[in-house]
């Protein structure tokens, strides 16, 4: 009799590869799409497209894990599809929205944002953290380029929507995108999802929010964006002080095993 063999979710190898990879050259498209849109003055799809390539962004990998499709040749791609989806896109539709409007200034604008992010990406590659240090895998060292391109994108967003606060929202956009291009270079922790472990008795509760998610970006995208961004932004100091605290109990940690050690 045969012995079992393993269960394989997508059995060919090929396939695990090729799967993965798709979905973020998918994003690439996405982006390059996003500032065709742009060019053409139809924001509300440009903004559409970079949020799908920002959600298969957030997929790509995850399927990659699952079922053993992870490789060197879809880390490098996922890199430079973030550059264009994330660093590129978002910036290029906020220039033809508002930036051009500053002239050289607008243009200089763009241009460090796209510089800040091509840095924090190739900074992220380079990461490499040693076994003490794996709790830092729960934490993003800056802001990840999918959550600083839409950030950038928070004024047009707010411009689109039909909430009228009495704000001269085009005013903050250069100052806006400057701070956020420097959240990309910064050392500032900000919390990562990947990660996090999920008990099972909280598993119903997170599908649930998942699907009010969804339909809240399927009726109403724009607000739905525009609350997460307040939220993230918000949540940066909350990170921080996190961070802060495991980093305290860790260095304790080491030190009562190097005490322990020498006695």
């Amino acid at each position: 009799m045969e012995e079992n063999k393993k269960f394989k979710l997508v059995p060919s190898k090929k396939t695990r590869y090729l799967l993965p990879n798709i979905l973020t050259l998918g994003g690439v498209c996405l982006g390059i799409s996003s500032i065709k849109f742009s060019i053409e003055g139809n924001y509300v799809l440009a903004v559409n497209f970079i949020l799908i390539a920002a959600i298969l962004d957030a997929l790509d990998g995850r399927i990659a894990r699952l079922i053993k499709g992870t490789s060197e040749f879809g880390k490098e791609l996922d890199s430079l599809t973030d550059f264009v989806s994330f660093g590129i896109a978002p910036v290029f539709v906020l220039y033809f929205w508002n930036l051009n409007s500053y002239g050289k200034l607008g243009w200089a604008i763009a241009l460090i944002y796209s510089v800040c992010c091509v840095i924090r990406l190739a900074r992220f590659n380079l990461t490499k953290l040693e076994e003490s240090q794996k709790w830092k895998n729960n934490f993003f060292e800056g802001v990840p380029s999918p959550a600083g391109g839409l950030l950038i994108l928070m004024p047009l967003i707010y411009e689109l929507t039909n909430i009228n606060l009495g704000l001269n929202i085009k005013i903050v956009t250069p100052y806006l995108t400057v701070i956020i291009a420097m959240l990309l270079v910064s050392k500032i922790p900000t919390l990562s999802l990947k990660k996090i472990s999920i008990s099972p008795k909280i598993t119903i509760f997170l599908l649930l929010g998942i699907g009010i998610i969804f339909i809240a970006l399927l009726f109403y995208t724009l607000e739905t964006l525009l609350a997460f961004g307040a939220v993230y932004l918000f949540s940066i100091p909350l990170s921080v002080i996190v961070y802060n605290n495991l980093n305290k109990k860790n260095l304790k940690k080491i030190s009562d095993d190097d005490h322990e050690d020498i006695l």
